[in-house]
């Protein structure tokens, strides 16, 4: 199963039996970092903590290839809630609403058979002991508990795609015992790689380069150019809303808002006609950059895809690059608008960048774009308008905003 399953059809009071709620949690390419393993997984620990830290304070316990949530007095719902939160932070493949029985095969067989209690269908068992101590082997502890189920629920085994999975860890001090679980985001706790700065539209692309990028490691911060005082707030709210929900990833995020309009009448008054478009992201690139070295940020982040409009050609890509020092990663590169949305339907950004707004970048764009931008073409309109002071004003102008993650309340 994909999904936490629901409680069993019968209703108790804290069950399986006797056992502990807890979540367990299943590490991903974290434990395959050797020597650094025990880094990862100690800011993967934080990560866990400070993401339900509004649900309940947690301990975590670090074992050999995955992680044990506990909390004091804990109860099904409160577990529920923390599994789904944990399901969201970077590094984590799987959280399964897990109970924590004693170490003996009786208390494993009592929690095993009320686990499987009010469910029909076909099932199968899966064990996998940490700890070889254990009396029984995998296999055995199979056998013996998938027995036990099928006598008295009269359920079929079905080893190859069963409707219901029932697993059984056995681990250093205690066994757990769960069905079913949440799927994670893989990839790397964030801020193990570093910090970068996104620079957000209100589209569907940026969105979806920040979050691959977090998989990756990297704490981000985001940067949103408006067309203000020459248009709304309206792309704001949703640059807000975006970087709200893409919180839920890490945590602690800044949105900074640079109102653009007026340097974009300067771009469109030096004679920059068809690259302008180029001339503006170049800007936007250079005042980035400016940022991004103030917050300590190594690098830049943009949504672009290769071919997908005329500003994101292979000329147009290099004439950009040329624009700063920082790299600029653009981890859509080869992705199609189609791949894109998926992504971003995953992740729940997609309905909020499809709300309408007024767009920055074509408020003051030429009817045709040049798609083969000359470097020192690009730089002579750049002379023009002392662009390097720009990018500085523009840096000086931002407006700070700390979207939180379940908070609809604006900074």
């Amino acid at each position: 199963m994909t999904t936490l399953d629901a409680a069993p059809a019968v209703v108790r009071e804290q069950s399986p039996v006797d056992g502990e709620p807890c979540v367990l949690l299943k590490l991903g390419e974290v434990v395959l970092k050797g020597k650094n393993r025990e880094q990862f997984e100690r800011r993967l620990a934080d990560n866990v903590r400070a993401a339900v830290r509004p649900i309940a304070r947690v301990d975590v316990v670090r074992r050999h290839g995955v992680f044990i949530v506990r909390t004091k007095d804990a109860d099904v719902p409160t577990v529920d809630r923390l599994a789904r939160r944990i399901g969201d932070v970077m590094g984590i493949v799987w959280a399964h609403r897990a109970w924590r029985v004693g170490k003996d095969i009786e208390s494993v067989e009592r929690a095993a058979l009320e686990l499987m209690d009010g469910r029909t269908g076909s099932f199968a068992v899966r064990s996998r002991r940490r700890d070889k101590r254990f009396p029984m082997t995998s296999t055995e502890l199979d056998r013996h508990i998938g027995g036990l189920v099928a006598q008295k629920y009269g359920q079929p085994v079905r080893l190859k795609d069963p409707e219901h999975t029932l697993s059984i860890e056995v681990d250093r001090d205690e066994v757990f015992v769960f069905s079913g679980g949440l799927p994670g985001q893989g990839g790397l706790p964030v801020g193990m790689s570093g910090r970068a700065l996104v620079l957000m539209s209100g589209g569907i692309d940026s969105p979806v380069a920040a979050y691959r990028m977090m998989r990756r490691g990297l704490r981000v911060d985001y940067l949103h150019f408006s067309g203000m005082p020459f248009t709304g707030p309206e792309s704001i709210y949703k640059a807000y809303a975006l970087v709200r929900e893409l919180d839920k990833f890490q945590g602690g995020s800044r949105l900074f808002v640079v109102p653009f309009g007026k340097a974009q009448q300067q771009i469109k008054s030096s004679g920059a006609d068809r690259l302008a478009v180029i001339a503006q992201r170049r800007l936007m690139l250079r005042t980035g950059e400016v940022l991004a070295r103030r917050l300590r940020g190594s690098a830049l982040i943009t949504g672009d895809a290769l071919g997908q409009v005329s500003s994101q050609t292979l000329a147009n890509i290099t004439a950009l690059d040329d624009a700063v020092e920082l790299p600029i990663l653009r981890p859509l590169v080869g992705m199609d608008k189609i791949e894109i949305m998926d992504q971003a339907r995953r992740i729940r950004t997609l309905s909020i960048s499809e709300l309408p707004d007024e767009d920055c970048c074509t408020m003051l764009a030429p009817r045709r774009a040049e798609t083969r931008a000359k470097i020192d073409d690009l730089r002579q309109i750049e002379k023009r308008l002392d662009v390097g002071e720009l990018a500085d004003q523009l840096a000086e102008s931002v407006q700070e905003h700390r979207p939180v993650y379940g908070d609809s309340a604006a900074s």
